[in-house]
């Protein structure tokens, strides 16, 4: 198990879990909840916020709160 943050671009996974302390609400409700499959399309040049893709919906994510998002590869 490692993070979003550690995931290569292209790379699929599915959410295994998600400290609640550090996620924005807002975050949870767009879909970014344990079981939901999750892709990285593209890092910004320095590598934050990262472009990804849960269950179809698109979202940009700092890397500090990807950290806090525990995945799973596929």
């Amino acid at each position: 198990i490692l993070t979003l943050a550690e995931l290569a671009t292209g790379e699929k996974a599915v959410i295994e879990t998600v400290s609640i302390d550090h996620i924005p609400l807002k975050l949870l409700d767009m879909g970014c909840l344990p079981g939901s499959e999750i892709c990285l399309l593209r890092e910004a040049p320095f590598k934050d916020p990262l472009y990804v893709v849960i269950n179809d919906t698109h979202l940009v994510i700092r890397k500090e709160i990807a950290k806090h998002i525990r995945v799973k590869k596929e």
